[in-house]
């Protein structure tokens, strides 16, 4: 076996205790919601869960990336994973003793958001340590895959332990999974590839290098500021997709149709990680974040729930194409020193779009496009003949509008000069690499 062959076999290790990790994360998440539901028959309560489940790793991520430069990332990958334990312990000890209030649930997910925010730049900048640059998109559909199994696997895994059994169990086996993560990266020795800054270093001063380093990246900044507008669109539709299913069918139907459209997201990751990516990054990147808009818009153009979930489908098939591709781009033009720093960056600056669009969805939703589209409405008699009327028909025109900007914006990433630049710098320094080698 040689070098390259049995640093991958350790990524391999270290990502199977992730995909456990991430399925134990996906069944607390589902039985949480489902207990808080129960408990105070409030959409608010529910929601609060998803709050301090996004906020403090949202907050923390610029920081705990200049960490995961400065220090060891295995270490880092474990205290993540054992401080996620922490959480869940905290929660389920509460349980045990009978007397669980709100806000110790909110807590302990708080607890656990913080420990994400310290693992995540560890194992995505570890990534750089472990794989070889050619392995890098099977890498990373490798890792979109096990994402994606928390939205796949654990709900129906999770409904099941809810309905027969106790909350505490699905609580335990998330910790379990946690465990399993922590001893994955045990296991594995990593490979430095390059010295780590030690730690007797400003801080503060390694975060203003982080902003100043992704500023003088303009190819990259140029990406992240698109993404984020991206996701502002991808999370329009996450939080208005169930409502707009509601309004067609029951909550069983919902489920069903929010499973087969997830598998798409299962199916080309793992054809990513098996086959990886072997053409431009960024002309996949271009071409799938546009039919990703196409397949979004015609969404919302049909009010049948078997049409949006095969377009829901197609929607989910293109998704692990634009992450890795668009995670290559990035890691192949960032030392592997600045991995950890700048992708917290590249997460704290996207994730501004989710922040706006959960903050404003609810409100585009009920007070300016349902109304259109209601039987009386300004547009029932125009755009309401082509998509239809009625309660969800509004949403259905914003994932139209929504769609058509996110292919939009595919298309016009693939004419940035400075992104199409990102592709040819990596091979120079590949090249270059080769040589000096």
């Amino acid at each position: 076996m040689n070098v390259r062959d049995a640093a991958f076999r350790k990524f391999l290790i270290v990502w199977a205790g992730q995909l456990f990790s991430a399925i134990g994360s996906g069944l607390t998440a589902f039985a949480l919601g489902v207990f808080v539901f129960q408990k105070t028959q409030s959409a608010m309560d529910y929601s609060l869960i998803i709050l301090f489940n996004f906020l403090p790793s949202f907050l923390m991520l610029p920081f705990t990336g200049v960490l995961a430069d400065r220090f060891d990332r295995k270490k880092m990958m474990i205290l993540g994973d054992a401080g996620s334990i922490i959480g869940i312990l905290f929660i389920l000890f509460v349980m045990m003793s009978g007397n669980v209030e709100l806000w110790h649930i909110y807590l302990g997910v708080a607890l656990s958001s913080v420990s994400t925010a310290i693992q995540t730049p560890a194992y995505k900048a570890a990534v750089s340590d472990l794989v070889s640059e050619e392995l890098y998109s099977q890498a990373s559909g490798l890792i979109q895959l096990a994402g994606s199994a928390q939205y796949l696997i654990s709900p129906m895994i999770a409904g099941f332990l809810v309905s027969v059994f106790d909350i505490k169990l699905v609580l335990i086996l998330d910790i379990l999974s946690f465990v399993i993560a922590v001893a994955a990266v045990l296991v594995i020795t990593k490979r430095e590839a390059v010295p780590r800054k030690q730690d007797n270093g400003n801080f503060f001063r390694d975060l203003a290098d982080s902003f100043r380093y992704l500023l003088s990246r303009k190819g990259i900044l140029w990406l992240v500021v698109l993404t984020s507008m991206v996701c502002f669109y991808i999370g329009l539709l996450q939080s208005l997709f169930g409502p707009m299913v509601l309004a067609l069918a029951d909550s069983r139907t919902l489920g069903i149709a929010l499973s087969l459209s997830a598998t798409g997201m299962l199916v080309s990751s793992l054809l990513i990680g098996v086959i990886g990516l072997k053409r431009s990054k960024v002309f996949i990147l271009s071409l799938f974040l546009a039919l990703a808009g196409l397949f979004y818009a015609l969404m919302g153009l049909f009010p049948a729930v078997a049409m949006i979930t095969v377009f829901g489908f197609l929607f989910f098939v293109t998704l692990p194409f634009v992450n890795t591709s668009l995670e290559v781009l990035i890691r192949t033009n960032v030392d592997n020193e600045n991995q950890g720093r700048v992708w917290s960056m590249v997460y704290s600056i996207s994730q501004v779009g989710f922040i706006l669009a959960f903050g404003s969805a609810g409100f585009l939703s009920d007070h300016v496009f349902n109304p259109l589209l209601l039987p009386d409405g300004a547009l029932s008699q125009t755009v309401g003949q082509l998509i239809g009327t009625g309660q969800g028909r509004g949403i259905g025109l914003l994932f139209v509008l929504s769609g058509l900007f996110v292919a939009l914006l595919g298309l016009l990433i693939g004419r940035v000069k400075k992104i199409k630049a990102l592709e040819s710098d990596a091979a120079g320094e590949a090249r270059s690499a080769d040589v000096s080698g």
